[in-house]
Formats: C-alpha cells, sequence, structure tokens
C-alpha cells in the first residue's frame, strides 16, 4: 500500500497504523524545504532537500514518531560575514495522540505532544522545532575565526597581522609637539 503525503510534504496519512497498536510503518522520504526552515542567520535554504527517515508505530493513546530529519543548511558567519555550510541531522520525537485518548494531567504541556488530526500526521512543527534548535546560534566558518576589523572592515583571517594605530585623543596635544620637533 503506497502513502503518499495528504496536503504538504510534511503531513503523512497514517490510516493503516490508527487503533492498531504495536503496528509499525517506516518512512524514507525527501522533499524541498520550505522558506522557512531555519533562522535569520542560519537555515535550509528554500527547495533544497529536506530527508526524513521516521519510524511511525501505533501504541494506545496514539501514534509515537521518531527518526532524524537531514539536511544542510548554509548562512553567514557570525563574525567575518563568509558562508557557512552545517549539516543538520536532527532527532525528531512525538507522540500525536488520538483526540479521545485518556492522559495523565502532567501530559498536557509535554512539548513531545501533539494531536492527531483525522488520519494525517501533521510533522511541518516538529521538523521545524527539530532543525532550528539544532542550528548554531550564532555560525562560524571556524571556530577560531577572528572576524572583521572593527575600524575598516579588512577580513583578519586574510592579515593576521592587521593593525592600526590607534592614539588616545588625550595625548593627541603631545603628538603634535613630537611631530613638530621632527620636521
Amino acid at each position: 500500500m503506497a502513502h503518499h503525503p495528504a496536503t504538504s510534504p510534511f503531513d503523512l496519512v497514517v490510516r493503516d497504523l490508527m487503533g492498531r497498536p504495536g503496528a509499525q510503518r517506516m518512512v524514507d522520504t525527501t522533499f524541498p524545504a520550505p522558506t522557512d526552515l531555519g533562522t535569520d542567520l542560519i537555515g535550509v535554504p528554500a527547495g533544497s532537500d529536506v530527508r526524513l527517515d521516521l519510524s511511525l508505530e501505533s501504541v494506545q493513546e496514539g501514534i509515537w514518531v521518531s527518526g532524524t530529519v537531514i539536511a544542510q543548511a548554509t548562512g553567514e558567519c557570525g563574525r567575518c560575514l563568509d558562508t557557512v555550510r552545517h549539516d543538520v541531522a536532527a532527532p525528531v520525537q512525538g507522540l500525536f495522540a488520538y483526540p479521545d485518548a485518556e492522559r495523565d494531567e502532567d501530559e498536557g504541556d509535554a512539548e513531545d505532544l501533539f494531536e492527531l488530526e483525522g488520519d494525517v500526521l501533521e510533522l511541518e512543527t516538529v521538523v521545524t522545532d527539530a532543525v532550528v534548535t539544532s542550528l548554531p546560534f550564532t555560525p562560524l566558518c571556524t571556530p577560531d575565526c577572528p572576524g572583521l576589523c572593527d575600524q575598516c572592515g579588512a577580513r583578519l583571517a586574510d592579515d593576521p597581522e592587521h593593525a592600526h594605530e590607534d592614539l588616545d585623543p588625550r595625548w593627541s596635544t603631545l603628538q603634535r609637539l613630537f611631530d613638530e620637533k621632527e620636521s
């Protein structure tokens, strides 16, 4: 039996698993990334490949989803603004509970608990959260990137000896006297 996405690549039809505890299905699918899969500094470019490698397992309360989302994010180095590439292999997991499933009071706010809408798993939130939380807060091209010169914007990795003579303005009169004596 073929299983095709319902309306979005993030939607998986699970009619065959519903109400059959112990039933399991593996999903390995690749689809183009949506436009908002990342942060302002780094993200998965729209249209690039996103791979979902998931296990869907029917349990008494709903459908347990676990697996990995794989993609490649690009962005800018937070220090020198060069292009940064970051391989994403983020774990995905969550329980998509049946609307009428009994739950403990403490489970109401669990971060890996979602409501199953009909017979379709809507994975967009789960996948987006997994990818965004796996991305670096400040992407760097190398861990020891020296960045840019704060005075002229020169890339410091290209010229490690780069420096500017920075005189304290309080000594400007003394410097002027020194310059006059030399001339």
